[in-house]
Formats: C-alpha cells, sequence, structure tokens
C-alpha cells in the first residue's frame, strides 16, 4: 500500500524529493507536538476541574465554619446575659441576706437588752 502512496513522487527530482522529505519531516514533528500539546491542555484541564472542586470544597467548608461561629457566638452571647442576670440575682440575694442579719442582730440585741430587764 505504502508503494501507492509513494508512486506520486516517481519521476520528480532529487532535490524535491529532499524538499518533500523536509516537509513530511516537519508534519510529523508537528503532529508529535500537537499530540503533546493536546496532552499538556487535558492534564492543565484536568488540573483545572481538580482545583475548582478544592476551591468549592473549601467555600462550603467556611460557609459551614461562618454559621458554627454565628453559632458560637450568640451562644456566647446568651452565656454572657445568663450570667449577668444570675450575677444581679446574687447581689440581690447578699442584700436581702445582708439586711436580714442586720435585722437578726437587731434583735438579738434586742433580746439582750429584754433578758436584761427581766434580770433586774
Amino acid at each position: 500500500m505504502s508503494w501507492a502512496v509513494e508512486e506520486w513522487k516517481e519521476g520528480l527530482s532529487p532535490r524535491v524529493l529532499q524538499k518533500i522529505h523536509e516537509l513530511e519531516s516537519q508534519v510529523d514533528k508537528l503532529k508529535r507536538e500537537r499530540q503533546q500539546r493536546q496532552y499538556q491542555l487535558e492534564t492543565l484541564e484536568a488540573a483545572l476541574q481538580k482545583q475548582k472542586q478544592k476551591v468549592e470544597n473549601e467555600k462550603n467548608e467556611s460557609a459551614i465554619l461562618k454559621r458554627e461561629n454565628q453559632s458560637l457566638m450568640e451562644l456566647c452571647d446568651n452565656l454572657e446575659k445568663a450570667k449577668q442576670k444570675i450575677s444581679h440575682d446574687l447581689q440581690v440575694k447578699e442584700s436581702q441576706v445582708n439586711i436580714q442579719s442586720g435585722q437578726l442582730n437587731s434583735c438579738k440585741k434586742d433580746i439582750e437588752r429584754l433578758e436584761q430587764e427581766l434580770k433586774r
């Protein structure tokens, strides 16, 4: 079969045949370069898709972390409010204890005074 392909070259001068050979070699070289670049392109496209997927995953992770952070901030705010309420309640109760302690001391003094009067 290759003889039929080569048949059209019969009768051409050696210089023309040399030029044809050079052109065919150049075509083969360009085909190899094209295949190599096509492979590089496919490799780069695959890497790009991988990076796009990675970026998308990181965006999703970031969104999840932002929601979790917001939730934790709200929880901290609620805990701070609860702490402040408990602190206020404690102060009120301490104040009540101090008042009652003062009343108790006053009552004790009254009792001691009355006991002293009874003894006289």
